[in-house]
């Protein structure tokens, strides 16, 4: 079996199951809320206790957060309304229900998933007579509706009918309190994630970075929004914590190399998220935490390892770009290449995976 088609979950934690990596609330909850509370309370007999006194104890340098559906539960009553109701200013006929727009959360992004749909239904308009052919206008309408829908949504936000999940104030304040940074990470309107965190978090917003939008050209499950965030902060992806509801959110941050969390969301709750390195219904407000920063230490309750990119099936992730990045130095795509081996990797990634796997 090839080396990276061996990082199976099971692979990052020898000698445990998957199951047991990736512990489903019930069998988590318990263990972490009085971990958590006992390192608050500086252990059982009131002494410090804390895991990064101890030697090779690796605590997360970011905690990055999805938006919708993780930070609040935006999608089913804030953006599905919000899009009905630019469709039904614009004189449109069309109305997402529930089970509709579940579907059409499978496409990362408001403009890309109005053009998804659009292209569904073509014998009506606007894409039967209005805007029938893919034009830089039709491109600036798509825009424009989404701008508006954006304001619709972001009035949602300000009334206060949104109200954040549970545990999200909790990790936020635990994180920065613990010297990591915390930033946003979606692929929803910049201004829309940057009102959400202002409104519902504004005594951390000065201090929370947001990573949204147009930002990057290729959305999830593309891994270009978190490569982005760990560049501009200057931290190391794989001591990166992703929080993430979704699948296509959970293949961006495994392909960039980072841990991911999920918490999982009323759209996403029957998704797959076979390869996320803990599942959990929510993070849990205090005296009923799913987990917490002290948790997600490399090694820690959930891992023990540093993760590698990995894509959908456990294999080397590797992008256009990257490949066309070594093209231009002479590389070989996909293969050998100068400080790399026959397996594809670096001395640093052999070692990782030494670590990993001695055998």
């Amino acid at each position: 079996m090839p080396l990276i088609s061996a990082l199976t979950s099971s692979a990052f934690c020898p000698g445990l199951a998957p199951a047991l990596r990736r512990r489903e609330t019930s069998r988590m909850s318990s263990n972490a809320a009085r971990r958590s509370a006992m390192m608050r309370r500086g252990g059982p007999r009131g002494g410090p206790l804390r895991v990064r006194a101890l030697r090779n104890f690796d605590y997360p340098e970011a905690i990055l957060f999805d938006c919708d559906g993780v930070l609040c539960e935006t999608e089913r009553d804030g953006h599905r309304v919000t899009f009905n109701m630019t469709f039904k200013e614009n004189g449109l006929d069309h109305d997402w229900d529930v089970d509709t727009y579940g579907e059409l959360l499978k496409i990362g992004g408001g403009k890309e998933r109005m053009t998804h749909y659009f292209n569904t239904v073509k014998d009506r308009e606007p894409f039967k007579s209005q805007w029938p052919e893919d034009t830089e206008e039709r491109r600036a309408w798509i825009k424009s509706m989404h701008l508006r829908k954006t304001d619709l949504f972001l009035q949602v936000v300000e009334s206060g009918k949104l109200p954040l999940r549970p545990g999200v104030r909790r990790l936020v304040k635990e994180a920065l309190d613990g010297g990591a940074k915390v930033a946003v990470c979606s692929t929803s309107n910049e201004k829309a994630v940057k009102g959400i965190v202002k409104t519902m978090l504004p005594e951390f917003a000065d201090a929370i970075p947001v990573f949204a939008g147009d930002v990057v050209a290729k959305k999830k499950p593309a891994p270009d929004v978190y490569k982005l965030a760990a560049t501009t902060l200057g931290v190391n992806p794989a001591r990166c914590v992703v929080i993430e509801d979704t699948r296509i959110g959970l293949l961006a941050g495994k392909a960039a190399g980072m841990r991911v969390c999920v918490t999982k969301s009323i759209y996403s709750e029957d998704e797959d998220f076979d390869g996320a390195d803990a599942v959990f219904d929510c993070i849990g407000d205090d005296g009923d935490e799913r987990f917490g920063f002290e948790d997600l230490t490399t090694p820690g309750s959930f891992w023990l390892n540093p993760p590698l990119p990995v894509d959908e099936h456990g294999n080397w992730y590797r992008d256009d770009d990257d490949d066309e990045a070594r093209r231009g130095s002479g590389e070989s795509p996909g293969g050998e290449s100068p400080g790399r081996g026959d397996d594809g990797l670096t001395d640093a990634e052999r070692a990782i995976l030494a670590d990993i796997d001695p055998a």
